[in-house]
């Protein structure tokens, strides 16, 4: 009888929604955001910098809702109404379908636009990383590390365009997405949220991403807000665990960890999301001069800047620089937050107001918060439609199209490590034994942000999709599980199948987590996935082992035991499909790695490293010897590079162009990645090795030529130097593509 009555109020509150468009909501399009300001109350403006969790206005209690999830009228008349709340977060826990989160949109936008007193509505964020993860039925795309492995910047772009579009369905406007922090510790449990660590690729696989989620119009009804993240140096924690100290000088921080922020900035991204840590031994989120110097005075944005979960709360609890809360509020809003997700009490809302009425926060600091976000809010067009659009098609929600630009983007990221003797691609009739913690988990292709916040559950996973060992031929596939290996008897069945097969595929990984819940305390692979891989070596059988990994983990002690790696990355719904593909020879692997693979986990260097990093001069050690390089990836197919032409040997003024023939010259078509490496021989500091200065993937046919051309200026080659600012010195310049080189001479 109740979901009967819910069903109820949301017709009619949808049609309440759609009477205000046309008639109150339409006048309101162009609203004049400074007169609005100027009759907000002190409340009122403190409301609209205050974002709760859904939870405060739910049926049930804070992470302890009643299920099936509903919004409880008293409690959201008093966020709304009493407290002038301007904006609400995340989901209850678990994803949502379509008329559920159109319930839930509405009826708050209901109250907001009909019983408050200016009217003003709410803006609604979620965090949807790699697809609209938060709402069932919607498109699962890889995880952001894997997307970077493709290398393909258009079909980034895509999955973010159907990522924005997905989620304006279900009406929310905003999404904390992308992740602009440089992935360059594999410890760190938030990995496979970034573009890797290169600044070039995650700079490029930002702003597809951004451009995607915003288009050229945020106010349509298929794009979103994106929400750079984290501001700024989150990703390199000194003990690899989340949210703990993290100490980057100026130089590194300002040449690494600043670019993506700075061009995502100028790209026009309308949010950000503070770094949750302490950098240099100050909280971000009491940090002034990153937060409005850097941020806001240097580099110019001008959007709206969001706290993480309860970070202002946590500069008195956990950073321990506020003696109380009110006190954190003080520090936090002085710094240049504009919005604090508080998000599960009013005591922000409270103390923030306090400090307004007693003086020490001026009112006039309140307006700049409060216009940043009210502009933010007449961009998306919430204003003249707050409500989830009624008459807006969406019927590419879910679609066969959309799933296809998923399973090819998993094609596409999906890295070949080794091939011995050609093992790979098999025949789709030859006799396989599928095995391993990650051969039939659809968590383990999904990763965490899957339909809950760490993707563990597996009610919610969509039944209609292929696990690993689903995807194979079942007329040739035997699959046992791996999950009671200390058993004689499934050791002793385990063999059997082994030796009867043609091919055995091991899949191994980590179980999906993210955040806090992801710290650990060795990158090694665990000791039964080890021995699965010596156990069924023994049989003689070729043995591919597949890693379904959100950051990698050493395999040096088994990788000599297998004679093909494949590293899936999380690749999302279709990735079981994707795989499979790939095992068969349908589709040719493309992707190339966006981090260095670790061989040990006390040698943790990035492919950019420097000099005294490559050689141990005392005893001749290797030290820059990892698994596998930044940038690998085979082919079933082999391009040969050549023809390295340089427009000039010297550069001055303007450009100079590099082209690089590229010849197939296998029997198969296939794409490539050319890569485009520049050293600078000598410099006033330090330089790195190489540094990733350009790419591009081209596909080429067998026999086929491509003619691929970078162009750069002396802009391209700049350091930051020692006085914290970018320069480029004269001297002398290496260029590497594939296996050509040459060099170029740099004047003032």
């Amino acid at each position: 009888m109740k979901q009967l009555q819910n069903n109820v109020v949301r017709k009619i509150k949808n049609s309440i929604g759609i009477f205000f468009i046309t008639t109150t909501l339409h006048a309101q399009s162009n609203v004049d955001i400074d007169a609005l300001l100027s009759k907000m109350t002190i409340e009122e403006k403190v409301g609209q910098m205050t974002q709760l969790n859904l939870d405060v206005v739910c049926e049930g209690g804070i992470y302890n809702l009643v299920e099936p999830h509903h919004i409880e009228p008293a409690k959201l008349h008093k966020a709304l109404v009493d407290y002038h709340v301007g904006s609400i977060l995340n989901c209850g826990g678990h994803a949502y379908g379509l008329d559920q989160w159109h319930t839930i949109i509405n009826t708050i936008q209901q109250v907001a636009t009909t019983e408050t007193r200016l009217k003003i509505p709410v803006i609604y964020g979620i965090d949807a990383i790699h697809g609209a993860n938060y709402t069932l039925g919607s498109t699962l795309f890889p995880q952001p590390l894997a997307q970077a492995a493709s290398w393909n910047t258009d079909m980034v772009k895509r999955g973010g365009e159907i990522t924005a579009y997905e989620v304006r369905a279900t009406g929310i406007p905003w999404n904390f997405s992308p992740v602009l922090d440089l992935g360059r510790d594999p410890r760190w449990s938030r990995l496979f949220e970034t573009y890797g660590e290169d600044v070039l690729l995650a700079t490029e696989m930002g702003l597809a991403t951004i451009e995607g989620y915003q288009g050229n119009n945020l106010a349509d009804a298929y794009h979103v807000a994106a929400c750079m993240k984290h501001f700024l140096g989150y990703s390199m924690p000194r003990t690899g665990k989340d949210r703990t100290p993290v100490y980057i000088d100026e130089i590194q921080l300002r040449e690494y960890f600043l670019p993506t922020f700075q061009a995502a900035i100028n790209a026009g991204a309308a949010t950000v999301m503070i770094n949750s840590g302490e950098l240099n031994g100050i909280p971000v989120h009491a940090d002034k001069k990153i937060l409005t110097d850097l941020l806001r005075s240097e580099l110019g944005f001008k959007g709206v800047a969001v706290t993480d979960w309860e970070d202002i709360m946590k500069l008195n609890n956990i950073h321990m620089v506020a003696p109380t809360l009110k006190d954190a509020v003080y520090m936090a809003i002085d710094a240049g937050i504009d919005m604090c997700m508080v998000p599960n009490d009013y005591d922000f809302t409270i103390l923030l107001t306090e400090l307004v009425k007693e003086g020490k926060i001026s009112e006039a600091r309140l307006d700049v918060s409060v216009k940043r976000i009210l502009e933010l809010k007449k961009q998306l067009g919430l204003f003249e439609q707050p409500f989830t659009p009624a008459n807006t098609d969406y019927k590419k929600f879910g679609s066969t199209e959309f799933a296809r630009a998923a399973q090819n983007m998993a094609e596409e990221s999906i890295t070949l490590l080794k091939n011995n003797n050609q093992v790979l691609p098999i025949q789709q009739s030859a006799k396989i034994l599928v095995t391993g913690p990650a051969a039939n988990s659809m968590t383990y292709l999904n990763g965490a942000w899957t339909r809950t916040w760490q993707g563990t559950d597996t009610i919610w996973n969509d039944q209609s999709k292929y696990t690993i060992r689903e995807a194979f031929n079942p007329a040739t596939t035997t699959f046992i599980a791996s999950d009671n290996m200390s058993d004689t008897d499934v050791r002793e069945k385990m063999f059997a199948a082994a030796k009867a097969s043609d091919v055995i595929i091991i899949c191994l990984g980590e179980k999906p987590s993210t955040e806090k819940v992801g710290d650990i305390d060795a990158l090694t692979m665990p000791d039964n996935q080890q021995q699965l891989v010596g156990l069924l070596k023994s049989t003689g059988k070729p043995v591919v082992l597949v890693l379904v990994e959100n950051r990698p983990l050493i395999v040096n002690d088994i990788e000599p035991l297998c004679d093909a790696i494949v590293l899936v990355y999380e690749p999302g719904d279709y990735g079981g499909l994707a795989l499979a593909n790939i095992i068969y020879g349908k589709v040719n692997p493309s992707g190339k790695l966006p981090f260095t693979y670790p061989r040990h986990e006390a040698s943790l260097l990035w492919y950019d490293h420097k000099h005294t990093e490559t050689l141990d001069q005392t005893f001749g050690r290797k030290a820059f010897n990892p698994q596998w390089e930044f940038g690998y990836g085979l082919s079933y197919t082999t391009f040969q590079y050549s023809n390295l032409k340089i427009s000039n040997d010297t550069l001055s003024t303007g450009n100079l162009q590099i082209s690089v023939d590229v010849t197939n010259t296998g029997t198969t078509t296939g794409k490539e990645v050319v890569q485009f490496y520049i050293a600078d021989r000598y410099a006033s500091i330090t330089p790195s090795v190489k540094r990733l200065r350009g790419f591009e993937k081209v596909e080429i046919k067998p026999g086929a030529t491509h003619i691929v051309t970078f162009t750069i200026s002396a802009k391209d080659l700049a350091f930051v130097g020692r006085d914290e600012k970018w320069i480029s010195e004269a001297g002398w310049f290496d260029i590497m593509l594939g296996s050509e080189k040459s060099s170029f001479y740099l004047s003032k």
